[in-house]
């Protein structure tokens, strides 16, 4: 059964995401996977496509596309706030000293874990989206955590190399 193909308004983007101070938040895998289970909810919620992430210790790359009349900077502030919260919660649950590094005691919130103006990158051709996915596969390799990009977990890489379904929010690029 072919999945359904939604429109999209907006071309797809590369998007960055870095950390508070490229503070190593992200470094355990249950991090990660706060930000796995935010993607998954808004593909199924039907809000964006992914078509390509990696998720570092300090920061995450994501290529994705808003869908139908969604906008990318909802989506994105839905999204960091989320992730944000989770974060947060389970670091105050847990009496964390993480929670001391996060406090910036801002006009509107006590506690930051992103910073605040994320890297996006519209991606009008093919060229460049391929160009944008090789990068964002490659930047595990090129921090020394693996030999080539499959072998790394919190990535698209084994979906693009292997046809592995590891990750269920992924869309291929060329459908």
């Amino acid at each position: 059964m072919k999945a359904e193909i939604y429109f999209s308004k907006e071309h797809a983007e590369f998007l960055t995401v870095t950390c508070l101070e490229w503070k190593l938040i992200l470094a355990e895998d249950r991090f990660k996977d706060i930000i796995i289970h935010s993607l998954t909810y808004l593909v199924k919620s039907r809000r964006i496509y992914v078509y390509g992430f990696v998720i570092m210790s300090n920061h995450f790359h994501l290529i994705w596309q808003m869908i139908g009349e969604n906008k990318r900077s909802d989506v994105q502030r839905d999204f960091l706030k989320y992730t944000c919260q989770q974060i947060l919660k389970t670091l105050q649950k847990e009496q964390s000293e993480t929670m001391s590094a996060l406090l910036v005691n801002a006009k509107d919130r006590k506690h930051q874990v992103w910073e605040r103006n994320s890297l996006g990158v519209p991606l009008w051709t093919s060229e460049v989206f391929w160009q944008k996915l090789d990068y964002v596969h490659n930047n595990p390799v090129k921090a020394g955590l693996c030999k080539v990009p499959a072998d790394y977990k919190y990535s698209s890489a084994r979906f693009y190399e292997k046809n592995d379904k590891d990750w269920v929010f992924l869309t291929h690029h060329e459908g």
